[in-house]
């Protein structure tokens, strides 16, 4: 008869194939696995061994020497004030004649328009009769002086004959000034105001018709530019350029610089000129600084506030330009890794100028030739800070 196993029979057989469970176990287990060697710190230098796979993460580039570079800003045409009118009405009227076109070239002091104008006109008569007041107290004071001279007149009413002369003259000069400041001279009453140009130049804009009625107060004395003028009067050769430039190309500008003018509507174009003035003070909205020139428009294709591209040239600073994600900062002192020699890096403190287009300047600490690591500086500070470099 077979009995059934004991508990102590089941034990010792497990126990029986333990050992040899635990031996095959101990011979199928590999060998460890060797560890990458660490990188080495000395001072400022990092070596990584050769096998050290922490070197594929490093990516080091050559720099050159920092040369001449092409600046492009934007930038708006706008006229030219030193050559730029607005011409308004002084007197108020209704327009009788238009003289000058759209278009048309018109020389200084040339008619534009004439205004039937009944303050004009007012004008006109108080000079006519400031005139004639005039002539009158001068034969009433000649007539009392002679009276005076053979006895037949008191002094005072020679005096009072003298005082009404020079206010008749006071008064005639005053009204010949009125017409002298809407630029008429004393003539005949007609009341008919003609509108001229202080200047010669294009009439490129024009705002009135015939049978328009016309205001003084239409430029508004604090916003003139709410109100179009009714003629602007300009020279079209002539256009000054705004240009909107950040402070970091503040060092680039300088008067005198010259710049390449180029507009989207005129691609196979370049235009010639130059810059006049930077502005002393930023935009507080944009925090733009205004940098005016002056462009040269012989034929006339570019106009007034056309949005423009404007094109420079940088003069090559001393240095050196390195890709800006090589720099990292620490405090207010600017870094960068060198790499002496493939695997071995230098950390560099370095002095830096302007930064362009993913470019900065590095005035100092880094000679031309010298390879810069651009991808992996984070990874080399962080190696260093732990061997207790600072």
């Amino acid at each position: 008869m077979n009995s059934m196993p004991t508990l102590s029979s089941c034990l010792l057989r497990l126990a029986a194939t333990v050992p040899v469970v635990l031996w095959g176990a101990s011979c199928s287990r590999p060998s460890a696995v060797a560890e990458s060697p660490d990188p080495v710190v000395k001072g400022e230098q990092i070596v990584f061994p050769e096998r050290s796979p922490q070197r594929a993460a490093i990516v080091a580039v050559a720099v050159e020497p920092h040369a001449a570079q092409r600046r492009r800003l934007a930038g708006r045409l706008v006229w030219d004030e030193s050559a730029t009118v607005r011409v308004y009405a002084p007197v108020a009227g209704r327009v009788a004649a238009v003289d000058a076109a759209l278009g048309d070239r018109v020389a200084a002091d040339a008619p534009l328009a004439r205004l039937a104008s009944p303050d004009f006109g007012q004008a006109q008569t108080d000079a006519r009769k400031a005139g004639a007041d005039l002539m009158l107290a001068g034969r009433n004071f000649a007539r009392a002086k002679d009276l005076f001279e053979h006895g037949a007149m008191a002094r005072k009413d020679l005096e009072a004959a003298e005082g009404a002369h020079a206010v008749a003259e006071s008064e005639r000069q005053r009204a010949v000034a009125r017409l002298k400041l809407y630029g008429a001279v004393d003539g005949e009453v007609d009341g008919l105001f003609t509108l001229r140009t202080p200047i010669a130049g294009t009439v490129v804009e024009k705002n009135l018709n015939f049978g328009q009625e016309v205001r003084p107060d239409q430029q508004l004395a604090n916003a003139p530019q709410l109100v179009a003028p009714l003629f602007l009067i300009s020279d079209p050769t002539r256009l000054r350029i705004l240009i909107d430039a950040s402070e970091r190309d503040l060092p680039a500008l300088r008067p005198g610089l010259a710049i390449a003018v180029r507009s989207a509507a005129l691609a196979d174009a370049t235009f010639a000129g130059e810059i006049d003035s930077i502005s002393d003070a930023l935009d507080p909205t944009t925090h733009m600084v205004t940098v005016r020139g002056r462009v040269e428009n012989p034929d006339r294709r570019l106009k007034a506030e056309m949005f423009v591209t404007v094109e420079f040239e940088t003069k090559g600073a001393a240095g050196v330009a390195v890709p800006a994600k090589a720099v990292f900062i620490k405090g207010d002192r600017h870094f960068l890794y060198v790499e002496a020699q493939p695997g071995a890096y230098l950390h560099r403190e370095v002095e830096l100028g302007a930064e362009h287009e993913g470019k900065i300047v590095v005035r100092s600490g880094v000679q031309p030739g010298e390879r810069v690591v651009i991808e992996g500086a984070l990874l080399l500070d962080e190696i260093r800070a732990h061997s207790g470099g600072i």
